[in-house]
């Protein structure tokens, strides 16, 4: 080999060796620095974890973070192909609305920014996030008896007791003299749920017939709805266990002239429980709105639920659940909602559902036993519709008690109660013939007037004339 050769295989020798080395403390590196940080195609991450991910989901307490309403060209494998791509999971599909979805985002995200993200998708027509409910506060119990008493109901019959003014009540004993209601009318109480095996409740709680069908979803599958609908869990066990909704449905139907506690508006009904709020008082817009969806279902089965009474509120407004709510009109079912308990005005700053500009929606205010307005209670001579007794009003409490609650969650299933005693009278009158006899059946009340849309009280013995 010659001296030029010898040099140029030697500076070739030298070259490969840097590039070793510098390969090798490439790798070095890279290896640090994998080990701090784990970075993984996002393709590769959804096709690796998705499937894992939404199974653990199944299985977790997890609930839907957005409601997200595509539109109507967008087809299932498209939402499919949009919500995996997002590293979500469809939660839920609510069949009387084709296309509303409960999303749940398996990255735990902010539910307003998920909705943002979906809102900004050409397959989509609006998306909220899935808010949070709370029961109307009842912190105005003044006193909470428990031997049974109908002489304490001065909602239904106002001598004056305890300071009130006579004559200040529902007209309740006239309007049995028309009817005590009837055992084919269902009422579904929209709300913790009902303690169904109380003993004033239980001869007048809805079961399923034997002529319908088990409620079948086709996210849930098959559920046994023997007493009702439970859309925390979704199961078919709706019982109470905040008190709240067992209170409202004595107002409605506790049974009346049977020897035992209190009577209810109607003597004779079918209470039907809903389960979305929890032991402290608290559910989500997509659980009411399943629960919706459940009645409408029940509804199309043949079961003859004409009134939907929801004692609860908030201020934030949800397109969906205003829409499901627009569903039951559709079905012929009046949607009876409390005003509020904070003192305002609803014209201003609404309420929501009461609020909801729906033809069926009936908001109700709270009256004290004088014909006041309750200090609490929201109004609104546009958004209110009609007042009834809401203050100390006695009713059916968890664990066969009687419990003395205050709020426009009192007032509402009164309203609900004289709206099944006219279907009682009147088994086909349409929805809003039905909405019209209730706003016709008021007692004017100057103290009113200015107030609310119809000035005054609803009357049950002018609503089932």
């Amino acid at each position: 080999m010659n001296r030029n050769n010898f040099l140029i295989h030697l500076a070739l020798a030298i070259v490969l060796i840097l590039i070793a080395a510098f390969a090798g403390q490439l790798a070095r590196w890279r290896r640090q620095w994998k080990s701090h940080i784990h970075m993984m195609p996002v393709a590769e991450k959804r096709r690796a974890s998705t499937a894992e991910e939404i199974a653990l989901a199944e299985g977790r307490p997890g609930r839907a973070e957005v409601l997200v309403k595509f539109k109507s060209n967008v087809s299932a494998a498209t939402i499919e192909e949009i919500t995996t791509r997002l590293h979500d999971r469809v939660e839920d599909r609510i069949e009387s609305d084709p296309g509303l979805e409960a999303i749940d985002d398996l990255d735990d995200a902010d539910p307003a920014t998920v909705a943002t993200v979906y809102s900004s998708l050409p397959e989509v027509e609006y998306a909220e996030p899935n808010y949070e409910i709370s029961l109307e506060a009842t912190s105005y119990a003044l006193v909470r008896p428990t031997d049974p008493r109908f002489e304490d109901q001065w909602a239904l019959a106002n001598s004056g007791q305890r300071g009130g003014k006579e004559g200040a009540d529902i007209s309740a004993m006239k309007a049995w003299e028309t009817t005590t209601g009837s055992d084919r009318v269902v009422v579904a109480v929209l709300d913790s749920g009902v303690d169904y095996t109380h003993e004033d409740l239980a001869p007048n709680m809805w079961t399923r017939p034997a002529n319908i069908a088990p409620y079948h979803d086709n996210e849930l599958g098959t559920i046994e709805d023997e007493n009702g609908f439970n859309a925390i869990d979704n199961s078919s066990d709706p019982m109470d266990e905040n008190g709240h909704g067992t209170h409202c449905a004595g107002i409605i139907g506790a049974e009346g002239s049977n020897d035992i506690g209190i009577s209810g508006v109607n003597w004779k009904v079918r209470i039907m429980p809903l389960k979305f709020m929890n032991a402290g008082g608290f559910g989500t817009t997509k659980d009411a709105i399943e629960a919706i969806n459940y009645v409408i279902d029940r509804k199309k089965a043949g079961v003859n639920v004409r009134i939907i009474s929801a004692s609860w509120g908030s201020t934030q407004r949800s397109r969906a659940l205003e829409e499901e709510i627009r569903k039951a009109y559709e079905n012929d079912i009046l949607f009876v909602a409390a005003s509020g308990n904070s003192s305002t005005n609803n014209d201003r700053n609404p309420h929501f559902p009461s609020s909801y500009n729906v033809p069926n929606v009936v908001s109700v205010a709270a009256l004290d036993r004088n014909d006041q307005l309750a200090s609490f209670s929201n109004y609104g001579v546009k958004s209110v519709a009609i007042a009834a007794p809401g203050v100390d009003i006695l009713s059916t409490w968890l664990g066969n008690a009687y419990e003395e609650k205050s709020g426009t969650s009192m007032a509402t299933p009164v309203v609900s109660g004289v709206a099944a005693l006219i279907v009682a009278e009147h088994p086909r009158i349409p929805v809003d013939q039905l909405k019209k006899r209730l706003l016709d059946s008021v007692d004017p009340l100057p103290q009113l007037k200015g107030k609310i849309a119809t000035g005054g009280r609803i009357n049950a013995a002018k609503a089932v004339e």
